[in-house]
């Protein structure tokens, strides 16, 4: 039974970390506060991805939603026997684990792929990705971030909110991926084995 309480442990913990990626990456629009560059489409071309907002966000809401659910006692009996509902609902759990992962996941492929990029900036040339062919090393030499002169921070702006996606995506990945091993076990070891 202690497997079932760390399941629902875990499911609950995917909510604020939805709601966090949600708020960063709505963050990520405004750079410096300022909507201005959002409406002329002067950011990162990774933050039109939605990875915080619909992936890691929204339809990791919608995971931890149905996980819940399918923890509750209290679920409608899909066959005669007891045994093979909880089995059917361990399945279940288990797939929308690994929906977990995949949307989590890519959050954390493309907020990293942002982080390497670079901000969208304008440079002396104009505007353009100015630390594009870098391959992130612009991200240990601070020193080239003068480069980008608008917006004014945009370069600390994109690293630190790209760098709290990739931790929050990051973290659902692990409580998703626990709780894939803890249904498994259950399928493969039975309904009470206890893995944490």
């Amino acid at each position: 039974m202690g497997s079932w309480k760390c399941g629902s442990c875990l499911s609950s913990l995917l909510i604020p970390l939805a709601l966090w990626s949600i708020t960063v990456n709505i963050l990520l629009y405004f750079p410096n506060g300022q909507a201005s560059y959002a409406s002329s489409n002067k950011l990162t071309n990774y933050v039109w991805y939605f990875e915080g907002i619909c992936f890691s966000g929204i339809m990791m809401l919608i995971v931890a939603a149905i996980l819940l659910v399918l923890e509750n006692d209290n679920n409608y009996k899909c066959c005669q026997s007891e045994n093979c509902s909880k089995k059917y609902m361990t399945l279940l759990s288990m797939i929308f684990s690994a929906l977990g992962i995949a949307f989590s996941g890519y959050c954390l492929v493309i907020s990293a792929l942002g982080l390497l990029q670079g901000p969208y900036c304008r440079t002396l040339d104009g505007w353009e990705y100015a630390f594009e062919g870098t391959a992130g090393r612009f991200l240990t030499d601070s020193s080239v971030w003068i480069q980008c002169l608008e917006p004014a921070h945009v370069v600390e702006w994109n690293i630190i909110l790209f760098s709290i996606l990739i931790a929050l995506s990051g973290l659902q990945v692990i409580v998703c991926l626990i709780r894939v091993v803890i249904q498994l076990s259950k399928i493969l070891c039975g309904t009470y084995s206890v893995i944490i």
